[in-house]
């Protein structure tokens, strides 16, 4: 696969998508509370997340699979945090 401009603009915007999770994962990691997350906004993005997998590996494009692998690993473990705390 060729790194050109398209593919690095949206590597860029995967890595910054994707960390915007971090602060809520370390947030609800250190209170051990997840009460304010909604389970139908966690679990709707996980699926969604799924999706984007699923057409990432159909159109072969590194930076929706990059972003969306690291993005369902963050998403999940939030989701798991949410389980376990509550």
């Amino acid at each position: 696969m060729e790194f050109d401009f398209t593919t690095t603009l949206g590597l860029m915007a995967g890595v910054l998508t994707t960390i915007a999770y971090l602060p809520q994962l370390i947030k609800t990691w250190k209170s051990k509370s997840a009460e304010d997350l909604s389970w139908s906004m966690l679990i709707i993005l996980c699926i969604g997340i799924i999706l984007w997998l699923i057409y990432g590996v159909s159109v072969h494009d590194l930076p929706i699979l990059a972003a969306n692998i690291v993005t369902l690993i963050l998403a999940s473990v939030i989701l798991v945090l949410k389980i376990r705390y509550k």
